[in-house]
């Protein structure tokens, strides 16, 4: 249970970094690494041809009029592989939008259309496409430059270094295309998607501040302003935590984040509730919030435990019928519950460097996270032994880590799978093993 504190290097606690939305933007395109990596690749070809010309220029300065005979014969070689490249590029090209779009579209079928983040946002992929769209470009600037004149007295530039550059380029390419089609083969394996998610949580985890409202038992007192949401309506992706701490201070109040991280919020609906004296100046809580049109793991603690959660219920639906891979998702649910068990849930508690509590920040308490991990796979199981055996096994390993506090919701999950089975299954023996703990579900 202490491997997760140091998943992906975050030390436990550390307080995130807000969101950028220009960054959040741009990593949610597609067009702006390939046009930005074809403008690199077009100033160093700038570079390349003045570097060539002025090769040229010594060579024929110094007499050396074989040497750009020589070149002159590279030249028609560079030509001809510059059509082939430009020709093959195209496919490439081709080859990889048509890989992307099946793999997204057997994702969003297979597992959940939250995972098509993953793809979206997959830097391999965005670096296939910008190095082949810059390959190709390369290609047809060579073409461009490549001269038809044989006189070397009349030579005033041959595509040498752009050609040893369209070279090294093709060579990138060809390791990125590998790159890439492993990379998209995992993410249509539903373990690697599985544990991609289960990653990403984690990191979320191990960010959560370790004190909350449960252990603090802090005062608030009652509220003595409200500030309304201003911005867009959309889901509540993110919150500028530093900046809220340094604007409660300047006023000596509390700021109370009335929705959570995931909530779809409209303008005019409460924000952020005052606690203690005035509202902060409109300018301190400027770029304090995120809203966009989906919710990320950045900030959001139930995001992951919901894909997850998503996975389980499209592989037992009737139209994919795949118990096993339910199970493997209730592994990581287990492993995702077990491991907030003991920690403090309900409200994150941030406090300024006097260790004054400043912000308070709503996050799902432990009867919520539970309900969300099996009500809804609890109810779709009930035709299905091998996942109704590893509920079973699920919710016992889970009372036994769980504190005293913490397993009622256990407990009342796993009376109401056993009275669902008991009303489903008529035979006594099926019922009996369709309820023996098994953490492989039928071994």
């Amino acid at each position: 249970m202490g491997d997760w504190m140091t998943t992906g290097g975050l030390r436990e606690g550390r307080r995130p970094k807000p969101l950028s939305p220009l960054r959040e933007h741009l990593r949610d395109t597609f067009w702006f690494a390939p046009a930005a990596t074809m403008v690199v690749v077009f100033v160093v070809w700038t570079g390349a041809s003045g570097l060539d010309t002025r090769i040229v220029e010594t060579l024929r300065d110094a007499g050396e009029y074989d040497a750009i005979r020589d070149l002159v014969g590279i030249a028609e070689d560079a030509r001809t592989v510059a059509n082939t490249i430009s020709s093959a590029m195209m496919t490439f090209i081709g080859v990889v939008f048509s890989i992307s779009l099946v793999a997204v579209q057997m994702a969003s079928g297979q597992f959940t259309p939250r995972v098509v983040r993953f793809y979206v946002r997959s830097r391999i992929t965005k670096a296939t496409f910008a190095v082949f769209l810059s390959t190709f470009l390369l290609s047809l600037l060579v073409l461009t430059s490549a001269t038809t004149e044989t006189d070397p007295r009349r030579v005033t530039s041959v595509p040498l270094v752009q050609s040893l550059l369209m070279i090294v380029m093709l060579g990138l390419s060809l390791v990125l295309f590998v790159m890439y089609v492993n990379a998209t083969l995992r993410l249509m394996r539903v373990s690697h998607v599985i544990d991609r998610i289960t990653v990403e949580s984690f990191r979320m985890v191990a960010l959560m501040p370790t004190e909350g409202a449960a252990d603090a038992e802090e005062e608030l007192g009652p509220v003595t302003a409200w500030v309304a949401h201003r911005g867009r309506a959309g889901v509540l992706r993110d919150v500028n935590i530093s900046r809220l701490v340094r604007a409660a201070r300047q006023r000596d109040v509390v700021l109370r984040l009335v929705p959570r991280i995931g909530d779809f919020v409209v303008p005019g609906t409460p924000l952020l509730a005052v606690h203690g004296g005035p509202v902060p100046s409109a300018r301190s809580l400027t770029y304090t919030v995120s809203v966009g049109v989906e919710r990320t793991f950045h900030q959001d603690l139930a995001l992951g435990l919901r894909q997850l959660v998503d996975i389980g219920l499209r592989a037992l639906s009737p139209g994919v019928n795949d118990p096993t891979t339910a199970v493997q998702a209730v592994d990581r649910i287990v492993q995702f519950l077990a491991t907030l068990s003991r920690r403090p849930l309900n409200a994150s508690l941030h406090r300024d460097r006097r260790r004054a509590v400043r912000l308070v920040q709503p996050v799902p308490s432990w009867s919520e996270l539970v309900d969300l991990g099996f009500a809804e796979i609890r109810g779709a199981a009930v035709g299905s032994p091998q996942v109704t055996r590893r509920l079973v096994a699920a919710l016992d390993d889970l009372l036994l880590v769980a504190p005293e506090e913490r397993r009622p919701p256990l407990e009342r999950h796993r009376e109401l799978l056993a009275e669902a089975v008991r009303r489903s299954v008529h035979v006594a023996a099926d019922r009996a093993f369709a309820l023996r703990p098994d953490r492989q579900g039928i071994g």
